[in-house]
Order: structure tokens, then C-alpha cells, then sequence
């Protein structure tokens, strides 16, 4: 079974016991709080996935860096995850579960790359924009490109709307070349 399936059960699994227990936003939270230890961590993602470290090691990293800043319902799922010999997919299950919390909760992440940084006018435009065509609540991410020259590049899903000034130079260039 590929790691998306099974990390997409165990994050709906815990999506439905965090609602059970009335603690969803707080295990949303954690798993903001996981993902983002492990994109900036390389070192504990591969102790998590290494076939040499124990169960009980890689148990005990995750109880001293997380058993004491996240919500009890939370580490509960990173023990029975490593008891059942997962610990090496913890970080898709908690992408998983930030993907089905925001379509639970009807909020649509949209990525803006400009040259420069936006302006809260600008900001505010392109979160209407894509809210009015999605008909859904924006997470605006910013991201800046200098190579850009100008313009944008907006990507919603798996839609793009490339609108740079690098964009247009290179369609006349090809235009110019036939």
C-alpha cells in the first residue's frame, strides 16, 4: 500500500478522534507544529525512517521533543504510530491531516510568487480574487522570485495562472524564433 494511502487513513483516523474528543484545533496545531520540525529538521526525519534505530529510540526522540509541547491526543497517535512501525511516514500523516482539516473547515491554500513582497492592498486582492473563484475561505502563501522581473505567478491546486514579465519575454522569444 503507498505511504499517501496509508498516511491518509491514519489522518482521517485522527481527525475523527480529535473531533470526538473536542480537541481538533489544538491537534491541528501539533501537526503545523511536527511538520514544520521535520521540513526544518533533516536529522530527525532520517533517524525516524532509518532501519537501524530502534522503535523504542525513535520513540524516545519523539517523547523528548513533542511529549511536553503538544496536546495529549496527539503524542498519543506518534506512540501508536511507532509501536506499529510506522515512524517513518509521521511526517505525511501530518500533512494529511492539515490537507483534511482545511477541506473540513472549507479553506483553500493558494500560492502567490511575485518579484517583490506583496502589499496588504495587493494581499487583499488576490485573496478575493481566488476566495470569489473558489467560493472557498484563502490561506494566502507568499513567495518571492527576483527572476521574475514582474508580475505573478498564482497556483491554486493544481492550476496556475502565470501572468511574469519572464513569462511573456519568453513566449515573443518563441514567437520572434518561428
Amino acid at each position: 500500500m503507498s505511504v499517501s494511502i496509508v498516511a491518509a487513513r491514519y489522518a482521517k483516523s485522527l481527525i475523527e478522534l480529535a473531533k470526538e474528543k473536542n480537541v481538533l484545533e489544538a491537534v491541528f496545531e501539533d501537526m503545523k507544529l511536527f511538520k514544520d520540525t521535520a521540513d526544518n529538521n533533516r536529522g530527525l526525519m532520517l533517524a525516524l525512517k532509518s532501519p537501524v534505530v530502534r522503535h523504542e529510540k525513535k520513540l524516545g526522540i519523539l517523547k523528548s521533543l513533542f511529549e511536553n509541547r503538544v496536546h495529549e491526543v496527539s503524542f498519543a497517535i506518534f506512540n501508536i504510530i511507532t509501536r506499529k512501525n510506522r515512524e517513518a511516514i509521521i511526517d505525511s500523516i501530518a500533512e494529511e491531516f492539515i490537507i483534511a482539516y482545511n477541506k473540513l473547515k472549507g479553506i483553500q491554500k493558494a500560492t502567490v510568487v511575485t518579484p517583490v513582497p506583496l502589499t496588504d492592498e495587493l494581499r487583499s486582492q488576490f485573496s478575493k480574487i481566488v476566495a470569489s473563484a473558489t467560493g472557498s475561505t484563502i490561506e494566502l502563501e507568499e513567495k518571492l522570485d527576483e527572476n521574475l522581473i514582474g508580475g505573478y505567478i498564482l497556483r491554486v491546486n493544481d492550476r496556475q495562472i502565470d501572468a511574469s514579465i519572464k513569462s511573456k519575454l519568453n513566449e515573443l522569444k518563441l514567437q520572434l524564433a518561428d
